[in-house]
């Protein structure tokens, strides 16, 4: 089976490197090491890759032949959410470490029902759409915004923190 090892990320790809197929893939489903797949035409193909990544609309898996799958983020149901403080919802989205795509005059989130209490107490107007979810990446370098690493970058900022703490 065709196997692609590498993932040319959009901003890497000259105008050049024209694609030869493509394959629509949801937001969970962008997020891959190894997968068995198939492009939109019904080609079969291997992801082996070195690590999990999270691959974008515009990023292109590298065949072993050199051809290129053209990655496109499916549209999926989200909520569309107004107001006029969007940095303010932005925060309260993002403590509680849930992915955002955030725009000039609208943020999108994934169906969440906590979420949407919250925000339409905070006077925000949600609306469900279906788009593409192309959230911000993470704080810590990666493109998902919760994880397992995330969580011990946390634990060893505490350790430090109390390591000062008796030092003083």
């Amino acid at each position: 089976m065709i196997t692609a090892h590498h993932v040319k990320t959009a901003s890497n790809r000259h105008p050049s490197d024209a694609c030869d197929s493509q394959i629509t893939l949801s937001y969970e489903q962008r997020f891959l090491r190894r997968k068995r797949l198939q492009s939109d035409d019904g080609e079969d193909f291997l992801v082996e890759l070195a690590e999990t990544v999270s691959v974008n609309e515009g990023d292109a898996f590298v065949l072993d032949d050199k051809r290129m799958i053209h990655i496109c983020a499916a549209p999926e149901a989200l909520y569309q959410i107004h107001h006029p403080n969007l940095s303010k919802l932005a925060w309260h989205i993002g403590n509680r470490h849930t992915p955002c795509q955030i725009s000039d005059d609208h943020l999108l989130i994934q169906p969440d029902h906590v979420l949407h209490d919250l925000l339409i107490q905070l006077g925000a107007t949600i609306t469900p759409v279906k788009a593409a979810f192309t959230p911000e990446g993470g704080a810590y370098g990666h493109g998902r915004t919760h994880g397992h690493e995330h969580k011990h970058q946390h634990e060893h900022q505490h350790e430090h923190q109390h390591e000062h703490e008796h030092d003083e």
